[in-house]
């Protein structure tokens, strides 16, 4: 039995050339995830002025809210960002040294989260917070840069797989470049309001979490 055209141009094989930089890709995304959780510390209540209670225990745990909300912010943004790097991959078909740079620059940046984070949460509920804001929006603005930069390597013609979305392709590059300048607004913002940057970080978060189910249902 002969191998018919229609066989060979969906052989995996032969139509994907991209399964080891997405497998080393996940797994610094999941490196990056880990990461964020070592934020999380134990707190200890002092225990030479007897506060070794359960209502201490319970207080000290509460005090540590500004850590528990940057730790899930910064889960939800790195998730969301691997979720859109899979699917912008699911579009390209093959690999050449400028886009396995690009991607190599955006997972320096991803794996540099948890430390703006770390900033974020020790220092959000202090006179040192638009400067701990400001820091983790600019991080954003190198990320979002970053995923530009990744576009343009990886949505040349000769890089997309055959049967890759035109309109998909269009509305995942049109929707990257919002990125650097608002989130660039976000920083310049966080020196007068620290919750109006936090605010448009999240807002924007939204906006790409909407924007990756509606791309992967169409």
């Amino acid at each position: 039995m002969t191998e018919t055209s229609e066989t060979k141009s969906i052989d995996p094989v032969a139509a994907k050339e991209t399964g080891r930089l997405e497998a080393f890709s996940d797994g610094v995304f999941g490196i990056a995830l880990t990461l964020l959780v070592l934020e999380l510390k134990v707190p200890h209540p002092d225990a030479a002025a007897g506060a070794r209670t359960s209502g201490a225990l319970w207080n000290s745990l509460g005090q540590e809210w500004p850590s528990y909300f940057a730790y899930a912010t910064s889960f939800i943004s790195i998730l969301i960002m691997w979720m859109h790097h899979h699917t912008v991959f699911k579009l390209v078909q093959k690999t050449d040294s400028l886009l396995l740079f690009a991607n190599g620059f955006l997972l320096l940046v991803v794996t540099v989260v948890p430390f703006p984070t770390a900033v974020l949460a020790d220092y959000l509920m202090t006179s040192a917070a638009p400067a701990a804001c400001m820091f983790y929006a600019g991080t954003f603005v190198i990320i979002s840069s970053a995923y530009c930069l990744l576009v343009i390597a990886a949505f040349r013609p000769k890089m997309l797989a055959p049967n890759a979305s035109a309109a998909k392709v269009t509305q995942l590059r049109k929707s990257y470049w919002l990125g650097p300048p608002l989130y660039l607004t976000a920083l310049i913002v966080a020196a007068f309001n620290v919750w109006i940057c936090i605010g448009i970080c999240t807002c924007l978060w939204i906006f790409w979490a909407i924007t990756i189910m509606d791309s992967c249902e169409n």
